[in-house]
């Protein structure tokens, strides 16, 4: 059977089983990767005709809402009013009895407990069939506390299990995800590192193209472009470090960094620190990434951690060739090292900056790369994705 007929197979399957599909998300609204999948998601299920309800559990914070619009084809709804106060931390026997600890404990217990009817309130009016996609293991424990009597459940890890097993949210994962009908990660290496800790309902499904432009990039401005939050994960400071070391070879490339964060006046120091300043570009956050990829001939990801990194995916769909630090099993899944992009070991700021000055270096081989990163990313394309989802659903059914 054909790709083509398997894609027809799928959209008809999908329009003669239109299913109810929760997204639920620690928040609906904040910047970053969950809630630009998530949104992506819940469009594309609209579109195969789907009833999609997308869940926050509490409001974003301040500084860090994303404008969604007011044309959304599914429904939106955020638990909390603002956001509650974290529960106690742990602590020897003396805090677990202090009277004033204990109250504020069943209090937090409490509060979770009257959000999740809400989350029951909505399940239960769901159609037979539904789903309830689980993006982010703290959504999870509010979920845990709902009724999902005849609902399939599905707990994801948007990040890689190395990534994860750094986090508290090992632990909770383990926990959480432990009784779901399945556990998605992005990759099935990731996958395979779960199932060896126990986790034998655990599979793989990768991000969708977030979009995929008619007009690639001419890749002939002489900028090399990062685009993501300044944060001490996405390794920003460690691109300088690289950049530093390039620099004066290429005193006619620039270096324009997009996006916002916290560290950026550390950041901004640092760049001074290095005598750099006059190189490199603070842009800011964009609402348009396609336009800031056509501007652009390289993309550097210098994250210290990742999942399956959308900005990679996108820079290749701009025909833009990458260079990455292999932090993740979704980082060397997207790029095919020597071929559409580079990779280079974790933290080698040096490896990084030769990568990145080969490019810069030979227009020939950034088209030939920049080529091949276009057409090879398309085994993304939305279409693709969500047929594997549909496909998902019907074998969680049986």
């Amino acid at each position: 059977m054909t790709q083509q007929t398997l894609h027809a197979t799928a959209l008809a399957d999908s329009a003669a089983a239109s299913r109810d599909i929760f997204f639920v998300s620690n928040s609906v609204d904040e910047l970053g990767g969950i809630t630009s999948w998530s949104h992506q998601m819940a469009r594309l299920f609209s579109n195969r005709g789907h009833q999609v309800h997308v869940l926050g559990i509490t409001p974003a914070p301040a500084g860090r809402r994303h404008d969604l619009g007011d044309d959304l084809p599914y429904r939106t709804t955020t638990l909390y009013d603002v956001h509650p106060p974290a529960p106690p931390s742990g602590g020897g026997v003396r805090r677990r009895v202090d009277p004033v600890d204990r109250r504020r404990r069943a209090a937090h217990a409490a509060g979770m407990r009257k959000q999740a009817e809400k989350l029951t309130d909505l399940f239960r009016a769901a159609r037979p069939g539904a789903i309830v996609i689980v993006t982010q293991v703290w959504a999870m424990e509010w979920v845990a506390l709902a009724d999902t009597t005849g609902l399939t459940v599905i707990g994801m890890s948007h990040e890689s299990y190395e990534t994860c097993r750094r986090s508290s949210r090992y632990g909770r994962v383990q926990r959480y995800y432990k009784d779901v009908d399945r556990m998605l990660t992005l990759t099935r290496e990731d996958a395979d590192l779960w199932i060896r800790k126990g986790l034998d309902h655990v599979g793989a499904m990768p991000n969708p193209l977030p979009f995929f432009p008619d007009t690639p990039s001419p890749r002939r401005a002489k900028t090399v472009v990062s685009i993501g939050r300044l944060h001490e994960e996405k390794g920003v400071d460690l691109l300088l470090e690289a950049w530093a070391l390039l620099a004066p070879d290429h005193p006619d490339w620039t270096l324009a960094i997009y996006g916002a964060g916290e560290e950026e006046q550390a950041l901004r120091r640092q760049c001074a620190q290095l005598g750099i300043e006059a190189s490199v570009q603070w842009r800011g956050r964009t609402d348009d990434v396609p336009a800031a990829l056509r501007e652009s001939c390289v993309f550097a990801l210098s994250s210290r951690g990742e999942g399956f990194p959308l900005a990679l995916m996108e820079a290749m769909a701009t025909g833009v060739p990458c260079v990455a630090f292999d932090v993740a099993p979704g980082v060397r899944e997207i790029i095919t090292d020597g071929a559409d992009g580079f990779l280079a070991p974790p933290g080698d700021t040096r490896q990084l900056a030769r990568h990145l000055a080969t490019l810069m270096g030979d227009s020939d081989l950034r088209d030939l790369m920049g080529d091949s990163a276009r057409q090879n990313i398309q085994r993304y394309a939305t279409d693709l994705i969500v047929d594997r989802w549909e496909t998902l659903f019907r074998l969680l059914d049986r």
